[in-house]
């Protein structure tokens, strides 16, 4: 991998993990483009996701220090309470993560095809939460635990993350505030837990991997997340969801006829 290629993946990663078009998705067609195999560049991948993890830290920096400042026990508390919420919402990304790990692997290896359709998926659940005006609720705990399923069926190329558990918490009747301040705190557990597992297996010792695009990638990655949350945050408020469906659309029928006219 060049560094230019490893500056334009990282730049990828960081507008779309927030914005609702699949980070994930993105990153593939990218390795697509550049011919680069998806088997060996995984470690890569999690950098990157870890980049982003970075600049949402920076970006709830208040609200995770409310969060932690009042942390209790008991659980009798606000912050608490909603830690606790958090916490749950990771429970099923982090179990699939531990069992199908290799299965999870197999899912990054270069099929577009796969992606297109799951980015038309992506497409369709915006639109119905574009068109869903039920949202004064704030997230409970049986909202935590259907929010966390889906950010485990948004482990597919192609589904957009935030895109999907900030819909299902809009189709919850969550306030769209609420929607996507929740969407973006709950992924910062899960994905530190990847990048510690990768660091203490020695998984960036590996053979073939250099430094310098690895830390190319890493700061493209947090400078674009950053712009990119804060973008995401008030496009969530003001609700134009559905201009990112129809992106959805449109490039997953690009990468459908690329699949199968290349």
């Amino acid at each position: 991998m060049t560094n230019f290629e490893a500056f334009i993946l990282g730049v990828l990663q960081g507008l779309t993990e927030f914005l609702p078009i699949s980070s994930s998705g993105h990153l593939e067609i990218g390795k697509a483009l550049f011919g680069l195999h998806p088997g060996n560049e995984l470690l890569f991948t999690v950098i990157l996701h870890g980049a982003t993890v970075l600049s949402t830290i920076v970006v709830f920096r208040k609200e995770i220090k409310f969060i932690l400042s009042g942390i209790s026990l008991k659980g009798n508390n606000e912050q608490s309470s909603y830690l606790i919420k958090l916490l749950i919402s990771a429970i099923p990304i982090a179990i699939v993560g531990l069992v199908f790990e290799s299965e999870i692997k197999a899912l990054f290896f270069g099929n577009i095809g796969i992606v297109g359709i799951m980015l038309l998926i992506t497409g369709l659940i915006l639109v119905f939460a574009h068109f869903n005006r039920s949202r004064e609720k704030t997230i409970g705990y049986f909202h935590s635990i259907i929010i966390g399923l889906v950010q485990v069926v948004a482990i597919l190329p192609g589904i957009s993350r935030s895109g999907a558990t900030i819909s299902t918490a809009l189709l919850l009747g969550i306030s769209r505030e609420e929607a996507a301040r929740f969407s973006f705190l709950m992924v910062l557990l899960p994905i530190i837990g990847a990048n510690a597992k990768i660091i203490f297996s020695g998984g960036w010792l590996e053979e073939g991997y250099s430094i310098q695009p690895l830390l190319i990638g890493f700061i493209a990655a947090f400078i674009s997340g950053y712009i990119a949350c804060k973008w995401m945050l008030s496009i969530v408020k003001s609700g134009k969801l559905l201009y990112f469906a129809i992106y959805c659309f449109i490039l997953g029928m690009s990468a459908l006829i690329f699949h199968y006219r290349f």
